[in-house]
C-alpha cells in the first residue's frame, strides 16, 4: 500500500499542474476583477485560457471583465464560449443579455433573459433586466409583470421596486403607484438619493408639492451635485408661491451645469 501511494503522489503533480497553474490565473483575475482592475483581470484570464482553452468559469471572468470596460462586443464572444462549454451556466446567459441591451440590442437581452429564467426561475435579477429590457421595447406590461415577479420572489429587492417605480412613474402616468414603490425601496435602501428624488417627482405630479420639497431636499443631503433635485425643488416651490427659493434652486442647477435649469430660469424666474 506504501508503494502505491508513493507512486500516486509522484503522478499527480505531473497531471495536475497544468490545471493548478490555470485556476491560479482564475483566482488573481477573479480578485482583480472585485478589485476592479479589469484591465489585469483580462491579462490573467488570457493566460488561464492559453493553458485550458475549455475553461468556462474563465471566459465568464474575462467577459465580465469587458463588459465593465464597455467592450460589450467581446464580453458577448466570451459569454457566448462560457456557454458552449456550460449551457447550463443562468449566469452567462444573464450576463450576456445585459451586454446586448447595453447596445441595445433588447429582443436579443429578453432571449437570453428567457434562457436564464428557464435555468434560474428564483433569481429576481433576471426578471428586473427583462423588465428594463421590456421598458425599453415600450412593453409596458410585461415589464411591469417581469418587476412583480421579482418582488414576489424577493419582497426586499430595492431594484425591482425602484424599476416599477420608474414604469410607473414615467410610462405608466400612475404617481400613487410609483409613490408606494419608491416609500417601499427607501424602506430597505435609506441611502439611495434617486429614490427620493423620483418619489419628490411623482409627489410633484400628484400636486403634493410640500411632500416633493421634502423628497427633494433630502435627495440633495445625500447627492448634493444632483441637479435634477435642485429643479423639481425649486419647481415644487415656486408652485407653492416661494419664487425666491424656486430660483435660488433653479440657479443652482444651472450652476451644476443642467441645460434644463437655464430653460426653467427664462421660464420662471425673469
Amino acid at each position: 500500500m506504501k508503494k502505491i501511494a508513493l507512486l500516486l503522489l509522484a503522478l499527480c503533480p505531473m497531471l495536475s499542474c497544468s490545471y493548478l497553474t490555470s485556476l491560479k490565473y482564475f483566482k488573481d483575475g477573479t480578485e482583480k476583477c472585485n478589485n476592479k482592475d479589469y484591465k489585469g483581470a483580462i491579462t490573467d484570464f488570457d493566460k488561464a485560457l492559453a493553458i485550458k482553452p475549455d475553461y468556462s468559469d474563465a471566459y465568464y471572468g474575462r467577459g465580465f471583465a469587458k463588459s465593465e470596460l464597455s467592450d460589450y462586443p467581446g464580453a458577448i464572444a466570451d459569454y457566448d464560449k462560457a456557454i458552449v462549454f456550460e449551457p447550463k451556466n443562468a449566469g452567462a446567459y444573464g450576463n450576456r443579455g445585459v451586454a446586448k441591451h447595453s447596445l441595445q440590442d433588447y429582443k436579443g437581452a429578453i432571449a437570453d433573459y428567457d434562457k436564464a429564467i428557464a435555468i434560474k426561475p428564483n433569481d429576481p435579477l433576471h426578471y428586473s433586466n427583462r423588465g428594463l429590457a421590456n421598458t425599453a421595447l415600450m412593453n409596458y406590461t410585461e415589464a411591469k409583470s417581469d418587476f412583480s415577479i421579482a418582488i414576489a420572489i424577493n419582497p426586499k429587492d430595492a431594484l425591482a421596486f425602484k424599476c416599477r417605480g420608474n414604469l410607473e412613474d414615467n410610462h405608466l402616468e400612475d404617481y400613487k403607484g410609483a409613490v408606494a414603490d419608491f416609500t417601499k425601496a427607501i424602506e430597505i435602501n435609506p441611502k439611495d438619493a434617486d429614490l427620493y428624488q423620483n418619489r419628490g417627482f411623482a409627489r410633484f405630479k400628484l400636486m403634493d408639492y410640500p411632500g416633493s420639497i421634502e423628497d427633494n431636499t433630502k435627495a440633495i443631503a445625500l447627492a448634493p451635485k444632483a441637479a435634477i433635485a435642485y429643479i423639481n425643488r425649486g419647481l415644487a416651490q415656486i408652485a407653492t408661491g416661494e419664487k425666491e427659493k424656486g430660483c435660488l434652486d433653479l440657479r443652482k442647477a444651472e450652476a451644476l451645469g443642467s441645460i434644463d435649469a437655464s430653460e426653467q430660469i427664462s421660464m420662471y424666474c425673469k
